[in-house]
């Protein structure tokens, strides 16, 4: 492909584009998709990760042909149990006591839609997190760092503290497996100004 493809992240997620700086990517532009994020009825958390990414890369592509567009989604589950972002302090609460003591998937979902082609995959890291204590929890509520955050945490912030392996991408957790966006990226051809 010739000429410069205009890359557009298909999400407001400011996480998301600290991680493609990191790799030197800077999108032409940010445009959050409005899409339902509901499962489907029996969805397996990973077929959820990849149809609400490729739902949002696909909204943003129909209008923007010309353009390279990446759709993203974070989908935090134990066993088959998707904890979507939490609504309240209750919610959150229930979340952290259930991924306490143990270890739960993180499923990026990612779609890169451009005039060449398009790549869809999920990424699954394996977070597992030590036991918390009450105070534990009460504090990291208390934080409001959950708020907005698939699971009820930001593994880059305070519940790093939590953490107490990972197998798999980093990146992924914190909303976008980089690794994956640039072998993407340079698979269908689009080459943006700072990718190596």
């Amino acid at each position: 492909m010739t000429g410069h493809v205009p890359l557009i992240l298909a999400s407001a997620s400011p996480r998301r584009v600290e991680l493609l700086a990191q790799i030197g990517v800077t999108p032409d532009q940010i445009l959050p998709a409005q899409i339902d994020e509901i499962p489907l009825k029996n969805e397996r958390p990973i077929d959820m990760a990849r149809r609400l990414a490729e739902a949002k890369a696909e909204e943003i592509f129909n209008n923007h042909p010309d353009a390279c567009v990446i759709g993203a989604d974070t989908v935090v589950c134990v066993g088959r149990r998707i904890m979507g972002k939490a609504t309240d302090e209750a919610q959150a609460r229930g979340f952290l006591e259930l991924l306490s003591g143990r270890s739960h998937k993180v499923i990026g979902g990612l779609a890169v839609i451009a005039p060449s082609g398009r790549v869809v995959k999920a990424v699954t890291t394996k977070v597992e997190f030590k036991r918390l204590s009450r105070e534990e929890i009460d504090g990291y509520i208390a934080s409001d760092e959950w708020r907005d955050k698939a699971g009820a945490y930001a593994i880059q912030g305070r519940a790093g503290a939590f953490v107490k392996s990972i197998h798999g991408s980093y990146a992924n957790v914190v909303g976008l497996a980089v690794h994956d966006v640039a072998g993407a990226l340079k698979g269908l051809g689009v080459h943006p100004p700072g990718l190596i």
